[in-house]
């Protein structure tokens, strides 16, 4: 069962209980966060396009990090320029709690009780 997801302006293939780097989002560590699904997939049963609103995948803000130092270097021969600069990207660690879909615990709970009162009342 995997989710691929969309954080970021970059999309994510993520199982439960994987950990990954995302760019930074504005939530506390230890905070719980939703993750905005694009496509489920578990065995054989694919969710997609207008049924993706049932599927929900949460996670939790592990820590804030900063990734790895980019150098830039602007160089023009025979003029004498030269710049060199560098860039760390602010990351967040998540780790993915849940993925699955909404109406399947919700029939599992309402199909109980339904099931319970039809029996109750032809049993008596």
């Amino acid at each position: 069962m995997y989710a691929i997801v969309k954080t970021g302006g970059k999309q994510y293939r993520v199982e439960q209980g994987q950990s990954l780097l995302v760019e930074r989002l504005a939530a506390d560590d230890g905070a719980k966060v939703e993750l905005e699904p694009l496509l489920y997939v578990d065995g054989s049963q694919v969710v997609d396009g207008d049924d993706i609103g049932k599927v929900k995948v949460e996670a939790k803000v592990m820590a804030h990090e900063r990734g790895q130092k980019l150098r830039v270097v602007k160089f023009k021969p025979k003029r004498g320029y030269r710049r060199r600069t560098g860039h760390r990207q602010e990351l967040t660690r998540l780790e993915v709690t849940r993925i699955g879909t909404r109406g399947r615990a919700r029939a599992a709970g309402a199909s109980s009780p339904s099931t319970t009162a039809k029996t109750d009342g032809d049993g008596t």
